[in-house]
């Protein structure tokens, strides 16, 4: 960690605004794409942003310099954006289903040829439960253990809303490339 870095955390342990709104420019653009990912929309997103900024500011003194800060605040924000989801709405999961299928291997080139920008639409319109499962295996590589325990739900479920959540996404990137 570089002596600036250093000095921002100081003072924003410290409550100091100034070291409050360095963090946050220096963080805010990662922290908002990632909560785009977990929020149904813009909104969402920017709230869940707020209270993602609130929590790393509140336990920032928890932080060890032992992994890169941009890594510690993006579990932190994970967290913060699991508990606005349960706190705003009861998730629904699909209960695991034998039948399910997941060979979605091939799929990896069409989503290269999207923007980034139209991939998070597409993620946003997941229903919850699959879009919370997929977040957390696909891009932040959660195994189906520790998302089960992240979300109070089985192995079996989190496999199941993984792969539906891939049938989900082909079916609306065929309507797009179709």
């Amino acid at each position: 960690m570089n002596q600036e870095e250093q000095n921002i955390i100081k003072g924003c342990i410290k409550g100091d605004k100034k070291s409050q709104y360095a963090l946050y420019n220096k963080f805010k653009k990662d922290v908002f794409g990632l909560c785009l990912r977990y929020a149904k929309d813009r909104a969402e997103a920017e709230d869940m942003m707020q209270e993602g900024f609130i929590k790393v500011y509140t336990d920032l003194y928890q932080y060890r310099p032992i992994g890169p800060l941009g890594g510690w605040i993006r579990r932190v924000v994970i967290n913060s954006c699991l508990r606005f989801i349960r706190k705003r709405k009861r998730l629904v999961f699909n209960e695991y289903s034998d039948q399910m299928s997941s060979s979605l291997q091939s799929d990896d080139d069409v989503i290269s040829d999207l923007s980034a920008k139209e991939l998070v639409k597409i993620i946003q319109r997941l229903p919850e439960g699959y879009r919370l499962v997929f977040n957390l295996y696909v891009i932040e590589g959660y195994s189906h253990k520790e998302i089960a325990v992240q979300l109070g739900i089985s192995d079996n479920t989190s496999k199941s809303q993984l792969s539906r959540a891939k049938a989900y996404l082909r079916r609306e990137l065929e309507k797009i490339l179709i």
